[in-house]
């Protein structure tokens, strides 16, 4: 087990907690001071994981799934909940449970099962199809936007053949492409500079009750196709097609559309309408079925400066909102941007849809405004340099791709938590937002979505990740020593429609031991799980600070966030802390100091920042490598080595998204800040003289680490 535990630390739960057993009473886990809290991968794929073809039992007071940790009277074919000790029958068609014939939901190792649950109708095609609309902003450079259209057209390809697509192009003004009529291509366009309710969408397009158009106007063919496919209104079938059907027309279409064709005074950015165009995507998404799984793939090249959702004037000689600017109040547009996006992100929930994002520009685009939408719809987001840049293209297939690659994207979950008596919920940290589900776990306090036992997921995948936080109810339990029960139960509940359609129910119930603190320290400290607790603090402490920032961004800094917030442990502990592997010919690749003092001329540094991949040549290495050395037979060791960083380089982009940015660079080449950046300043160009041949040194006045801890100690002393 010892070999597993290392390799998958999640395990079959795929859950990780900063503490492994629990302090009894409020007091002793106020003086844990790092926080009780879970880290859950609702749906991570795991090969051990069953799945079951029928609904799941449940608890008639609490409404927990019956699981391994019940106890079970099998000749009163009764069973007891291990959060309420309510007693429950077994339905008849249990009737034949014994010891020896366990139904999969007992088995002690399934501590987390999924169920398939029946759909009303037996008919295939009642699954529901995906809906992609795609969100085209056509403010950008022909060499932009010849990149953009060759990524989409790959998408397209990619999307499975029932899949439905809709196209909406944007610039000053909003353009909403009608796919259903492909003899001319027909256009409804929306004025930038106003805002639209979902009413307003609907009744232009001739989608709402009132305002149907007689006939099948363009749509003809597509009529009963549309209600069998779980939409409705069958006029919005004219804007949203199967994939296989409109792939011609669209490719068609992309090949015509041109860049914005409104003149941009000089001295000025161009009048770009973000916000309407999203809120039109999302009317449009508003008359398909309720419980449709749908994304809004915005392709964003540009700040909005028009209308609902700017976050800058036209006017070049404004800047972007800095850090600065919203510290001081200084930043007009924000406020107004975030409550449009806030509204728009309550629209998308209660439709059960999801926003993703994929911004390209060397300037920002609104990313920190747009997050809320994004973090609560549970959406991707990429930001890259350029369309034309790998970050974006890789990223933008993987969404599409099937296979070993595939994200696994699901829609419309929801997330429900049981917890043992005593332990109160405070709320999650990711990609979610709170139904406002009230009951007797739920905290005073509000940490993140919180006052709630329920919680909307409208897009999740395999690697999605919350953080759980939880309390301790402030009563004394230790009146009735005992009768408690040593054991504390938890349960996470998450429903959700898989790619192909299917409604899905995962169940993680996991236990851990009570202690008396106060009695046995070690044992907490035993049961202490220092990386999740790391990643954890983080979380917490960058939704406090959400404004204390500097070297970065708003968007940068709103893109970081997200991803921290929404990355299993192992990932988000990288962001932390970038691992940097050491390749030499005189050992194997090991892990080296995140230290400037691990730069050598014969070595290879791999480092791994998360966002971006570095590998570093040291100075004798780059010299062989320009002189050609591996190209000749008897240097194949040499060959082999400057490809082992490459190879690992491929397993860790495997796995990623989005997927990093790659440098390669050598000793004191222009690229070498990359790494640079990273590194511990112990040797600076105040102790030169004392470094070894070969080394580096870092130009920088920043203490170093050794300093900053002995400056800690000092005042650790003092206080």
């Amino acid at each position: 087990m010892s070999e597993m535990a290392n390799t998958d630390p999640e395990g079959i739960d795929g859950v990780r907690m900063s503490w492994n057993v629990w302090p009894r009473t409020k007091v002793e886990a106020s003086k844990c001071v790092i926080p009780l809290a879970a880290c859950i991968s609702p749906i991570r794929s795991h090969p051990d994981i069953p799945t079951l073809p029928y609904a799941p039992l449940r608890c008639k007071t609490c409404s927990a799934v019956l699981n391994p940790f019940a106890r079970v009277d099998f000749t009163a074919k009764i069973w007891i909940c291990p959060f309420c000790y309510q007693r429950n029958h077994f339905p008849p068609h249990y009737a034949a449970i014994s010891e020896t014939n366990l139904p999969g939901e007992l088995y002690p190792q399934y501590t987390t099962l999924q169920y398939a649950l029946p759909t009303d109708s037996a008919a295939p095609q009642s699954l529901p199809s995906p809906v992609f609309v795609f969100v085209l902003d056509t403010c950008m450079i022909e060499e932009e936007m010849e990149y953009v259209k060759s990524a989409l057209k790959r998408a397209i390809g990619l999307l499975p053949d029932n899949a439905l697509v809709g196209f909406v192009s944007y610039g000053t003004q909003v353009q909403v492409h009608e796919l259903g009529f492909s003899d001319l291509s027909k256009v409804y366009v929306f004025r930038g500079s106003k805002e639209i309710s979902k009413e307003q969408v609907l009744e232009q397009l001739g989608l709402s009750v009132l305002g149907r158009r007689p006939g099948p106007i363009g749509g003809g063919g597509y009529q009963p196709k549309g209600v069998q496919m779980g939409i409705p209104n069958a006029g919005v079938t004219r804007f949203l097609l199967p994939a296989s059907d409109c792939e011609y027309t669209l490719n068609t279409l992309l090949d015509e559309l041109q860049t914005d064709q409104w003149p941009v005074p000089q001295g000025s950015r161009a009048s770009r309408c973000t916000g309407v165009a999203l809120s039109v995507a999302a009317g449009l998404l508003g008359a398909c079925l309720p419980g449709t799984g749908a994304h809004i793939v915005a392709l964003v090249g540009g700040p909005c400066t028009e209308g609902p959702g700017a976050i800058v004037s036209k006017d070049l000689s404004d800047p972007v909102r800095s850090h600065k600017d919203l510290d001081k109040d200084a930043a007009p547009y924000f406020k107004k941007a975030i409550k449009f996006y806030e509204n728009l992100a309550k629209q998308l929930v209660s439709q059960g849809h999801v926003l993703d994002l994929f911004a390209s520009a060397l300037d920002q685009v609104g990313v920190a405004e747009m997050k809320v939408a994004i973090e609560r719809t549970g959406g991707l987001v990429v930001l890259a340099e350029s369309f034309g840049h790998s970050v974006f293209k890789d990223s933008f297939k993987r969404v599409f791709e099937e296979g070993e690659q595939s994200l696994g994207l699901c829609f419309n979950g929801t997330l429900e938590i049981n917890c043992s008596k005593d332990i109160k919920i405070q709320g999650v940290i990711g990609p979610c937002t709170s139904l406002e589900k009230k009951g007797p776990a739920v905290a005073d306090t509000a940490i993140g979505e919180g006052n709630t036992t329920a919680w909307k997921m409208c897009g999740l995948d395999r690697s999605t990740c919350l953080t759980v936080f939880f309390d301790l109810s402030s009563s004394d339990q230790s009146n009735t020593p005992g009768t408690v029960n040593p054991q504390l139960y938890l349960q996470f509940l998450t429903s959700f429609q898989n790619p192909e359609g299917q409604m899905m129910l995962r169940v993680t119930t996991i236990t851990r031991r009570w202690i008396d603190s106060s009695v046995s320290p070690e044992e907490l400290v035993q049961g202490f799980d220092q990386e999740t607790a790391a990643v954890v603090m983080a979380r917490k402490t960058s939704l406090k600070m959400e404004s204390e920032v500097f070297n970065n961004s708003p968007d940068e800094t709103a893109y970081f966030r997200m991803l921290l917030n929404r990355e299993n442990i192992s990932n988000a502990a990288v962001m932390i802390q970038p691992s940097l592997i050491s390749y030499s010919f005189n050992s194997l690749p090991q892990p080296a100091l995140l230290d400037v003092a691990s730069i050598a001329a014969d070595r290879i540094l791999l480092l791994d920042s998360y966002f971006s991949i570095v590998i570093f040549h040291g100075m004798t290495i780059a010299q062989w490598r320009n002189m050609g050395y591996q190209n000749q037979p008897e240097h194949q060791a040499f060959a082999q080595l400057l490809q082992a960083p490459h190879d690992d380089t491929q397993l860790i982009v495997r796995d990623r998204f989005p997927v990093p940015r790659l440098v390669v660079c050598d000793q004191h080449g222009s690229q070498a800040r990359f790494l640079l950046a990273k590194l511990n300043p112990s040797a600076t160009y105040n102790n030169a003289h004392e470094m070894a041949a070969g080394s580096d040194v870092i130009f920088t006045d920043d203490v170093s680490l050794q300093v900053f801890f002995e400056h800690l100690q000092r005042l650790a002393v003092q206080s």
